[in-house]
């Protein structure tokens, strides 16, 4: 059983340099310059030793959001996490703290979507008055997103867009809080959470 006493962490590249090598991965996916490193037998030798992801990925469970596509990357750069709606609960959260401590990763990027299903839910669900039948686990889904559409109801401009870019902003300010491992990593300037926007026609990623 891994405690915070009996982490590992190691070095890895610092979060500016991870930031980097995301933008210049999604520019050339933008731009169909793709050079999908990273594969083959060799890395699977490499990797089957151990494994150094640069960065954290909080994603959509949406099939037209693929983390390794958008910032052509390859197997072992990046240590993906995908659920509906890129919510953080405890399960995410325990995922990034082992990243964290034990592999090194001092980036995490918590990458909401244009159209989100889960999000379009949750404003579905805060505008239907009538009472609404049983519907298996998606409601505790939609709980961790429904804060952030009451936030922007009365905001300016197109109310899925402001609530996705909300939720993803407030995702990552929870992550950043995670106590205790990862609001020390964030306080003593050794990790990074951002939240980033994934525009679906042109592949841009958008940092918020």
């Amino acid at each position: 059983m891994l405690t915070l006493n009996t982490y590992c962490a190691i070095d890895n590249i610092s979060a500016t340099a991870a930031l980097q090598q995301l933008k210049a991965g999604n520019e050339r996916y933008i731009f169909d310059h793709l050079e999908h490193p990273h594969e083959g037998a060799q890395r699977r030798v490499d990797l089957s030793r151990a494994q150094h992801p640069f960065a954290v990925v909080l994603g959509c469970g949406d099939s037209r959001v693929v983390p390794e596509l958008i910032f052509d990357q390859g197997v072992g750069d990046l240590f993906v996490l995908r659920i509906a709606g890129n919510v953080a609960d405890d399960a995410v959260i325990a995922s990034i703290e082992y990243a964290v401590e034990h592999l090194g990763t001092r980036l995490v990027v918590v990458l909401g979507h244009e159209k989100c299903g889960a999000v379009t839910a949750a404003i579905a669900s805060h505008q239907e008055s009538a009472h609404q039948p049983d519907t298996g686990k998606i409601n505790n889904l939609l709980s961790y997103i429904e804060p952030s559409v009451n936030a922007v109801l009365k905001a300016s401009g197109d109310l899925l867009t402001n609530a996705i870019q909300r939720h993803t902003q407030r995702t990552a300010k929870l992550i950043q809080k995670a106590e205790p491992i990862l609001s020390h990593e964030c306080h003593t300037e050794n990790l990074q959470v951002l939240p980033a926007y994934y525009h679906l026609a042109t592949g841009k990623v958008e940092f918020l």
